[in-house]
């Protein structure tokens, strides 16, 4: 009877959990649509500006002294709170484009995706990369076009795009009424009524809006100073109830449609609307692959995975904190899991329940919650932890660097810190390090996507670990990895106009300057098999 009782508790607390990633270009707003977020959900009871002076408070998921200082976000945290009876974890990714990685890793966590789109601008570079990755791994995506306060492009051109350019059947959920300084409000075409807003300042609480439903004999006085908005949004909703899609929550759920919204995250506008909907929407936690196949989130036993590692979240306690993506069953303080990579028991102690730096005690946590776990050296990206029979989740690729460096430490007094840091700081994925096959060569490799990336790592040695560092460029902007492992290349013999290295795991990486260089190496040796992301594997291959 008590299993049965426990069954049913999963169940229902996995159809009440919504989980999800967003993604978008650097400056389309992604910061302040997630503190407008927590907001409404009721978690913070004043928002902060992205770009806030040092009178202002900073934003909340932004908690990195780095991150405060240039106005920008650099690293992923995770937010959750409760609204209308749900559970939200909010995963918040990166804004910059040289922390992609990251985000890559934090949407192995998500079960679903909200796609931020600047009205202005529209599909940008950032946003169609990371969409590639929602479409590999099948995510719902959520499109929230955002910055209806300011000048922007037609709506339908914006819609037409994402068809065009994604490949994504869209249903516009609501339109909007004007634009820039004659935004007043939008059209809710599932509830059929109008949401007008009064602008408050800089959004930093909950808009003031009248609800009136479409017919109502209120609302052309309401819009009496914007008939043209007013005939232009019926205009246009007739065409999307002509000729538009219906909404299909399986082809939501596929990925293959994507409800649109439009609003202002500054100014709060369409906020809460985007909310209700999303929760309705958006897909409960899912099943993920795995060494028996796809587990359902309803088994009763627990499991799931590290999904990223941070250092000194709490400076004064130097602490190491691991992120784990609950994927099944019922999780508790004290409980004894299995470390799938090495075999070993541990017992879980300290949980926590994680809000961007701060930190509570946890009790229990189901499937789509996130849990942070002390970490004393133990875990690392994509290790599984279990209760029962064996069981490992795919592993999180790291993906091809294009920027790459010694990393040099000046004083030798320093080395036991040098070494310390660089070791959390690859741990938690912050860079990928790589190492020269020689080994009278100490010095490590850092390998990243972008420059800022090298930049953080320097700030935050200086900053959490008391070392001075500098770096010298090297000429090489590829990385392929040898998916056979060090007898595949040893047997290619001499490769030209490459460099080997090894990655953290001894796995053999070959760096060049140019992509000619890569397919000159393909087409001398055929039988090589090389790869721009690193095998899920993190085992190592024999010299």
């Amino acid at each position: 009877m008590a299993d049965t009782i426990q069954q049913g508790d999963i169940q229902q607390e996995v159809e009440r959990r919504r989980n999800f990633a967003i993604i978008s270009h650097p400056d389309a707003g992604k910061t302040t649509l997630t503190e407008k977020l927590l907001l409404y959900g009721g978690a913070i009871h004043e928002a902060g500006a992205v770009k806030a002076r040092r009178a202002q408070r900073h934003a909340t998921s932004d908690w990195m002294e780095m991150e405060q200082q240039r106005g920008i976000s650099i690293t992923s945290t995770v937010l959750q709170f409760n609204y209308l009876g749900y559970q939200i974890n909010l995963l918040d990714t990166p804004g910059h484009q040289d922390f992609s990685e990251d985000t890559y890793r934090t949407l192995a966590a998500a079960d679903n995706a909200v796609m931020l789109v600047d009205a202005a601008k529209g599909l940008e570079p950032q946003t169609r990369k990371l969409f590639e990755v929602c479409k590999l791994r099948g995510l719902p995506i959520f499109t929230f076009i955002n910055k209806l306060d300011r000048p922007g492009r037609d709506p339908l051109e914006l819609i037409d795009e994402i068809e065009q350019e994604l490949g994504l059947q869209t249903y516009p959920v609501n339109w909007p009424l004007g634009m820039g300084d004659r935004f007043r409000g939008i059209y809710d075409r599932l509830r059929q009524e109008f949401h007008l807003f009064e602008r408050t300042a800089h959004g930093k609480r909950e808009v003031e809006e009248t609800i009136i439903p479409l017919g109502d004999g209120q609302l052309d006085a309401y819009l009496e100073t914007h008939q043209f908005e007013y005939h232009q949004l019926k205009d246009e909703i007739e065409l999307l109830d002509g000729v538009g899609e219906s909404l299909d929550l399986e082809q939501i759920h596929q990925g293959k449609m994507t409800p649109v919204f439009f609003g202002s995250a500054m100014t709060n506008f369409g906020v809460k609307i985007f909310l209700e909907h999303f929760l309705t929407y958006a897909l409960k936690p899912i099943a993920y692959q795995s060494n028996r196949g796809k587990v359902s989130p309803t088994e009763e036993n627990f499991s799931g995975f590290v999904f990223k590692l941070q250092a000194n979240m709490d400076p004064k306690h130097r602490d190491r904190v691991a992120f784990v993506r609950v994927c099944t069953g019922k999780f508790e303080k004290d409980m004894t899991v299995s470390h799938a990579r090495t075999g070993k028991t541990l017992r879980l102690s300290h949980p926590q329940k994680l809000f961007a730096q701060g930190r509570e005690s946890l009790e229990t946590a189901y499937a789509g919650d996130v849990i942070g776990l002390n970490n004393p050296g133990m875990f690392a990206i994509g290790d599984t932890l279990y209760v029962g029979s064996k069981l490992e989740y795919e592993g999180i690729p790291c993906f091809s660097p294009e920027l790459f460096a010694h990393l040099r430490n000046p004083n030798p007094s320093k080395f036991k810190q040098f070494q310390k840091g660089v070791s959390e700081l690859r741990e938690e994925g912050a860079v990928q390090i790589m190492y020269s096959v020689d080994e009278a060569k100490r010095d490590p490799i850092l390998a990243a996507v972008g420059q800022l990336q090298f930049e953080v790592v320097q700030f935050r040695l200086l900053s959490e670990y008391g070392v001075e560092t500098r770096l010298d460029t090297l000429p090489y902007t590829v990385a392929r990895w040898v998916l056979d492992g060090w007898p595949a290349l040893e047997a290619a013999g001499r490769i030209f106009n490459a460099i080997t290295v090894k990655d953290s795991w001894d796995r053999p990486v070959l760096l060049f300057k140019n992509d000619w260089n890569v397919q000159q190496a393909i087409a001398d040796h055929p039988k090589l098999r090389l790869s721009t992301i690193a095998p899920l594997t993190q085992a190592v291959s024999t010299k």
